[in-house]
């Protein structure tokens, strides 16, 4: 699990690029010690560099939902310890009840999987909180949906790699009103015992005290809140009054966060028993309670007022740094918290009253950005991350020197949906993806190299959001016609959109290669005078906006321009010199709607576009040969030229061969149809196609097809976990379709296919994608082969080149595989990638049901 690279004898593959949105729960991102965020991503823990804003690695292992993750510790003390390994832990939850421990040689930045509690819970885990008691020994806390409260002491391995066990402590029941908030500590003024504070669905913060080796007992209940309690955070030791105290912070769903203070305190003794009788000086001052020969007192604190919607997170400031700007660590006292509002915001008591009040507010105001799920600190305290309803991230940096600057920063982004479809554009600049999250997103790879900034390689970033849509998105295509960039999307409708790239993304895109633009062709833009586009706020179309509307001033003249009872907000779209962030991305990269096409009687599922850019064709849902159609549609002006009839239930996949002689489609019923372009008549247009063949190819439903880059053979893929290769040959003047191979039967169904662009003379490489995730190469030579009027037939023997790492790959279907040739720089290959004569550099990147994008660079010698 280090840089994620992967070689065999004739082949090396390489990750280039992860996109991938956390998990819509609270808990579900933690900001570590080594300056690494993890976060849960569908069914994996993903790691990513705030520093290169890119995701660097998943983690597989769960079952189902990540829900909470934490790191051990959480920040990193001014106390060494010698005897600590080079390794750092991560704790991670999920929804099925397991709790796994993952181990990071930070020497080498690999990753193991450390541990495995497969009956931690008999339910969701909700939270887990840490600590560390020395350099080899950890307790932990988790919550869960099953009303118990678990405690577990952790023995970490002296030398890194070495093995790591567990052993349950204690179950504490709560019952229905179940805890989803946990926080450890050490009580003041004594590192022998350790406060736990949970809290949860009875409005109440419940206090237990113990040791590492004893029972936990209650010590008391703290009431206040007037709603669920979702967070807890103990600050560290504080001294006030030369006595050592301890802050807990709280928020509720009431809106309120609320500090506790917990202090040592010396009672009277009398006959042993403490003087503890009920009092009106105790009910102000608040509960006592008593652990071995000491007796604590806590009371409330202060209570912070200023989110308008629930907190669903408060953490305290980490230690600061020797290093750092001051070395006052008391001025570092201050926590973050993070609401539904939007917002975060940053408490600190005022140095002469003591009043905590509200110094730092920062947020979003993109209509996307519904609400913040959690928020926490970076290790050095300048950096705050919030990750939202979308599970994007929210980054922001102080970079005043002597007072607060805030400033957003660049985060890594990706879908928070299964990812259904991918496509290169034409000329390879960039790839499209579409999600059941109803947007689609452009990604891009950036070079960095002309600007001063940290990152100096090549990295894969999103750049723009064209759709974001009211129906989850099952398909899209991109029109490979000359002009501009053009694309199709089908969704929960039974309409295909048909969107165009504005100015603002052209330029955009001019940027990420330095200004210089690939592909055959150049963009006519003398004519394009769209700059942009806006979501209308009761409807679905991308309204676009005109360059002449735009004017000098982008705030007054857009807003004047624009129907502000349509548009919410005014997207105020600009040609961007590196990657947007979050807020922009949500509303300032629309790509105007240009045509609506209506035909279909049900919802849209699959399409695809010819090679030549003259035809689109769509297909939807049916029950029936009578609406399992195919229409063709003419490009040039939309309208449609035919409808193909063969399949009697819903089409999954349709593919064009390169030379746009034949359209192959694969369905639900376990047929194949082949089809072959007529000769064009005196009808100006294209020509229509015709019905070549249609066989029962597989036992169960065919999900994916794809043509080899020659067209002499196509690949079908099947839920009865089987591939098959087909071959055109030509007899009697008449094309016909012959069975080839099959592969040996899979431990899954087949979902995804995709030939390779390029391979030897009689060299073939077939991706292919399971439902598991995994991710196969096979190869396939060719024997001697007769040419027969321009058709030929040959037997073609194939072998498994190489599985991918189950590290690199998905762990949900995979939906789509599409590869690319690497052909100058801006591709983002690594520099050892270097073509030769006997070896071929593409990328291959693919979708899954986990959220996922991936690219993969892909080294072939055939």
């Amino acid at each position: 699990m280090g840089k994620n690279v992967v070689s065999r004898e004739r082949v090396e593959v390489e990750v280039g690029f992860i996109g991938v949105a956390c998990n819509r729960i609270v808990n579900a991102a933690s900001w570590g010690p080594c300056d690494l965020v993890a976060f849960g991503a569908h069914h994996t823990v993903a790691i990513f560099s705030p520093q290169k804003a890119s995701i660097l690695a998943t983690l597989p292992g769960h079952k189902d939902h990540v829900n909470c993750v934490e790191w051990l510790p959480r920040h990193r003390l001014n106390v060494k310890d010698d005897s600590v390994a080079d390794e750092e832990f991560l704790l991670s939850g999920s929804a099925d009840g397991v709790i796994m421990l993952w181990g990071h040689r930070t020497s080498t930045d690999k990753w193991r999987n450390a541990l495995h509690l497969s009956t931690a819970h008999e339910k969701s885990v909700t939270c887990i909180s840490g600590m560390t008691l020395s350099g080899l020994d950890a307790l932990f806390v988790s919550t869960s949906s099953d009303g118990t409260v678990r405690i577990w002491k952790l023995r970490l391995p002296a030398q890194a790699g070495g093995s790591c066990s567990v052993a349950l402590l204690q179950s504490i029941n709560v019952g229905v009103r179940v805890m989803v908030a946990v926080t450890l500590a050490f009580l003041p003024r004594n590192s022998e015992y350790i406060i736990l504070a949970m809290g949860g669905l009875d409005n109440q913060i419940h206090l237990y005290v113990g040791t590492a080796l004893g029972q936990f007992v209650p010590a008391c209940e703290l009431k206040g809140h007037q709603d669920w309690i979702r967070s807890l955070d103990f600050s560290r030791p504080i001294i006030e009054s030369a006595s050592e105290c301890l802050l807990l912070a709280s928020s509720s769903q009431d809106r309120n966060i609320r500090l506790w203070k917990i202090t040592p305190k010396e009672v009277l003794i009398l006959d042993n028993h403490p003087t503890q009788f009920p009092s009106l000086k105790m009910f102000i001052e608040g509960p006592v309670f008593r652990m071995g020969k000491e007796t604590w007192q806590v009371s409330f604190e202060s209570l912070l007022v200023g989110h308008e919607d629930w907190v669903y997170s408060v953490r305290w400031q980490p230690p600061v740094d020797d290093d750092f700007e001051t070395t006052d660590k008391d001025k570092s006292l201050c926590v973050l918290s993070s609401s539904m509002d939007r917002t975060m915001m940053i408490w600190r008591p005022q140095p002469k009253s003591g009043i905590w009040m509200n110094e730092v507010s920062v947020g979003e105001l993109s209509h996307s950005a519904l609400g913040f799920y959690g928020g926490t600190w970076g290790p050095r305290g300048d950096s705050i991350l919030a990750h939202g309803f979308s599970g994007s991230f929210h980054l922001w940096k102080n970079t005043g020197k002597g007072k607060a600057d805030w400033q957003p920063q660049l985060a890594p982004s990706g879908h928070f949906g299964p990812v259904v479809d991918v496509a290169w554009a034409k000329n390879g600049e960039f790839l499209l993806s579409g999600s059941h999250d109803q947007t689609t997103r452009v990604f891009a790879c950036w070079d960095w190299s002309k600007q001063d900034v940290a990152i100096k390689e090549r990295s894969w970033h999103e750049i723009a959001r064209p759709q974001v849509h009211g129906h989850d998105i099952n398909c899209i295509a991109i029109v490979q016609r000359h002009g501009n960039h053009q694309y199709a999307s089908g969704a929960e409708e039974k309409v295909a959109r048909i969107f165009e790239a504005p100015t603002a993304f052209l330029d955009t895109l001019l940027c990420t290669t330095g200004g210089n633009r690939k592909g055959p062709e150049e963009i006519d833009r003398k004519e394009m005078q769209i700059l942009g586009a806006n979501m209308s706020a009761l409807g679905l179309s991308q309204k676009p906006i005109y360059a002449q509307d735009y004017g000098n001033s982008a705030t007054e003249n857009l807003n004047s321009s624009l129907d502000t009872f349509e548009a919410f907000p005014s997207a105020l779209p600009s040609v961007l010199a590196e990657p947007p962030l979050e807020e922009h991305l949500a509303q300032n990269t629309l790509w105007p709607e240009s045509h609506k096409l209506y035909g279909h009687g049900n919802e849209l599922y699959s399409m695809c576009s010819n090679y030549s850019g003259s035809l689109l064709a769509t297909a939807c849902k049916a029950q029936s040969a009578s609406v399992a159609e195919i229409w063709l549609w003419d490009t040039s002006s939309w309208r449609g030229v035919g409808c193909l009839q063969s399949h009697t239930l819903t089409i999954t996949q349709m593919e064009f061969s390169h030379n746009d002689h034949f359209l192959l489609s694969v369905s639900r019923d376990r047929h194949f149809s082949v089809f072959q372009r007529g000769i064009p008549g005196e009808v100006e247009g294209p020509a229509p196609y015709s019905l070549l063949v249609n066989a029962e190819a597989h036992k169960r439903i065919i999900w994916t097809c794809s043509w080899s880059h020659c067209d002499k053979y196509f690949a079908t893929g099947s839920r009865d976990k089987s591939v098959k290769i087909w071959a055109l040959v030509e007899a009697e003047n008449k094309v016909a379709v012959k069975h080839v191979s099959t592969f040996p039967l899979f431990r899954s169904s087949v979902t995804a296919l995709a030939w390779s662009p390029q391979a030897g003379s009689k060299d073939y490489v077939l991706a292919v994608g399971l439902e598991t995730g995994l991710i196969e190469l096979w190869n396939g030579t060719s024997g001697d082969m007769t040419p027969n009027g321009g058709y030929t037939m040959g037997k073609l023997d194939f072998s498994c080149l190489m599985q991918f790492d189950v590290n690199l790959c998905h762990v949900g279907s995979v939906n789509r595989l599409i590869w690319k040739i690497l052909g100058s720089k801006s591709d983002c290959e690594d520099s050892t990638h270097t073509p030769n004569a006997s070896s071929t550099l593409v990328q291959l990147a693919s979708c899954g049901a986990d959220h996922a994008v991936r690219i993969f660079n892909v080294k072939l010698q055939l």
